[in-house]
């Protein structure tokens, strides 16, 4: 064998000490910190199917039913519109200050949604009063601070009464009306509607079709209402996380 071959042995064999004292000790370091490409993408593709919740959206014709634009005064005197929600799953009610019945105990159950998710920047509530002659920014101030909300994207809206009215009756389909034959001069719906991050309605399916909307009235300590029908407050609890992780 002449010596210009055992030169290129040589050579050969210090090209791949040269590669394993730089290259191994790398693939060894990626593996160990699961960072080859297809762990990679296998473990965002994870991440992305985790965030995907089984709540529907609710048919409107051709598309989804989808929050109305809309502009009215908060508590503290701020203009609030749709826009201010979006990028937050929230809940949107009707109700006054003065109501007798319904309002105080779907409020109440608000205020413990409300603790539930303390701390969640993404979380709010959306409160229209269908009563806004009597229900000014300072009562509804008042108001607030009566049941203790303390979250800042929990805003309580006064405004044109013909456009609140339409949003309600036409915009959500969540009933409400004055009726001065009835305790406290207005009836409405105790139902919640939750909104998406896009603001888009959401609901569970029960039985083959979405609920689309949460009772409001009923409270979890309560378990059932007059008519036996279960509480939705816990379900909307448990709704409510699925939209905030996706």
């Amino acid at each position: 064998m002449s010596k210009k071959t055992n030169y290129s042995y040589i050579g050969i064999a210090f090209i791949i000490l040269v590669f394993g004292i730089i290259f191994i000790p790398r693939i060894v370091d990626r593996i160990s910190n699961d960072d080859i490409t297809r762990q990679e993408s296998r473990s965002n593709l994870k991440e992305e199917v985790s965030k995907k919740s089984d709540l529907v959206f609710i048919p409107n014709g051709d598309t989804f039913r989808k929050v109305p634009e809309f502009s009215f005064v908060n508590q503290n005197g701020k203009i609030i519109t749709n826009k201010d929600y979006e990028g937050k799953v929230y809940v949107i009610e009707f109700f006054f200050t003065t109501c007798p019945t319904i309002c105080p105990r779907m409020n109440r159950n608000l205020i413990q949604i409300q603790n539930e998710f303390e701390g969640f920047e993404d979380f709010g509530v959306a409160s229209f009063t269908i009563n806004p002659d009597y229900d000014t920014s300072e009562i509804l101030k008042d108001y607030a601070e009566k049941y203790g909300v303390t979250n800042p994207n929990w805003h309580l809206m006064t405004g044109d009464k013909d456009a609140i009215y339409k949003l309600s009756n036409e915009g959500f389909y969540i009933y409400a009306a004055a009726n001065p034959d009835i305790e406290g001069g207005f009836e409405h719906s105790g139902n919640f509607a939750l909104i998406d991050k896009n603001g888009f309605i959401r609901s569970r399916v029960e039985n083959g079709n979405p609920i689309i909307y949460y009772n409001g009235i009923t409270s979890e300590s309560e378990k059932t209402d007059e008519d036996g029908k279960a509480e939705e407050i816990s379900a909307l609890k448990e709704d409510i996380k699925k939209l905030l992780n996706e």
